[in-house]
């Protein structure tokens, strides 16, 4: 039984910067689950200055590079969440817990059982294109299964230290400044 998100488009927050004047990446994503894991797959074109690619391995920043994360509610516990960080490299950055400052990263077993599919960057004059397909299984999420499980959360992009850093994301987040840490604003993925 496979759930499926057709292609979502990812938008900039106008709180947060105005935009206007410079390009912006375009990031499309397929999501789907089925009884043991959660599918995504992220389409990304951005603009050279959007781009950075400098993480090496799981558990590293991947926030600073160009980045696509996913965060949802755990499944087992209303009071937590969990952040998945993935870098055009394929690289991954995840924790869970109830804030910003109450967090536990992952331990490289978790990481390992992460399934990542990368497609190399092409670059253009202008552009840089990437795509990453990922699965993570059920009991990341602190589930047996994902069957008749509804999945809450956001999905976003940014790259913190490019030279045009940038934050996109699918559900609106009413803050000030640029954080995804935010579980009150996240809405049914599947």
């Amino acid at each position: 039984n496979v759930v499926r998100f057709q292609n979502m488009r990812l938008i900039p927050n106008r709180l947060w910067t105005d935009e206007d004047e410079k390009a912006l990446p375009s990031v499309v994503f397929h999501l789907q689950k089925d009884h043991h894991f959660l599918h995504i797959r992220f389409l990304i074109t951005e603009p050279k200055e959007c781009f950075a690619a400098n993480i090496e391995k799981d558990g590293e920043n991947a926030w600073e590079d160009s980045c696509v994360e996913l965060f949802v509610r755990a499944l087992d516990s209303e009071n937590e969440y969990i952040n998945f960080e993935f870098t055009s490299k394929g690289f991954c950055y995840a924790a869970r817990g109830r804030d910003r400052l109450h967090r536990r990263e992952f331990l490289p077993m978790q990481y390992a059982r992460i399934l990542r599919t990368v497609e190399a960057p092409v670059f253009d004059e202008k552009n840089v294109s990437w795509e990453l397909k990922v699965s993570i299984p059920a009991f990341l999420f602190g589930a047996r299964s994902l069957a008749g499980e509804e999945i809450f959360g956001n999905i976003y992009k940014c790259a913190d230290r490019s030279r045009h850093p940038h934050y996109l994301l699918l559900f609106p987040i009413v803050t000030e400044k640029p954080d995804f840490h935010q579980p009150r604003f996240f809405r049914k993925l599947l």
